[in-house]
């Protein structure tokens, strides 16, 4: 299995994909992601902006999803976004 950490970025099916679970969980073959797309909408706080290579992509936070890890490919790291990502997290789980 690739070892993702918090903050990776996946890919999974040519869809990019921040990793948003802790490394510190106990093994496991699935791991919670949440996609990034270039055409999402935008809405502030709860699908913030992500900068990726260079290329501007929204996260995509309501399609936070699982996937096996065995199916992603690590291409990068976002953790210096972490602050936005887990504000949004947060947006999705209280609403505010």
């Amino acid at each position: 299995m690739e070892r993702l950490t918090r903050y990776s970025v996946a890919e999974y099916k040519g869809v990019a994909m921040v990793v948003i679970e802790s490394e510190l969980l106990p093994p496991d073959p699935a791991v919670v992601v949440i996609p990034l797309l270039p055409d999402y909408p935008a809405i502030k706080g709860l699908n913030p902006e992500i900068m990726v290579g260079g290329e501007r992509l929204i996260l995509a936070t309501r399609l936070i999803a699982a996937v096996r890890r065995s199916h992603v490919r690590c291409i990068g790291s976002v953790a210096d976004q972490g602050d936005s990502i887990n504000r949004a997290v947060d947006i999705l789980m209280s609403g505010v």
